[in-house]
């Protein structure tokens, strides 16, 4: 796989959203919240942006009278996320030489 940095992953937060998307199926907005430690429109921003780069995909529904909003790692995203990791793997292995 190719190795590319990618802009999309620079900040910290989404980082850890792809991170957390790689390894599970879905994961929903407060669940998102709880683990990452920010506000709700900090999460919202990042997830927007993520989903500007059709990285991830959102699905809304309803429980009860409730919105409940899930996300999902596209191909795409995945494919861009593994590429960005392979980088950051391969800048620690050169400056380690």
């Amino acid at each position: 796989m190719e190795a590319i940095f990618d802009k999309a992953f620079e900040n910290v937060v989404r980082l850890r959203i792809m991170s957390v998307l790689m390894v599970n199926e879905h994961y929903d907005f407060n669940a998102f919240k709880e683990l990452l430690e920010v506000t709700d429109g900090n999460l919202a921003s990042h997830l927007k942006s993520l989903e500007s780069s059709n990285y991830i995909q959102v699905n809304k529904s309803f429980l009860g009278r409730k919105t409940h909003t899930t996300y999902k790692a596209t191909n795409a995203g995945r494919k861009a996320f593994e590429a960005h990791l392979n980088y950051l793997e391969n800048l620690i292995r050169y400056n380690n030489q």
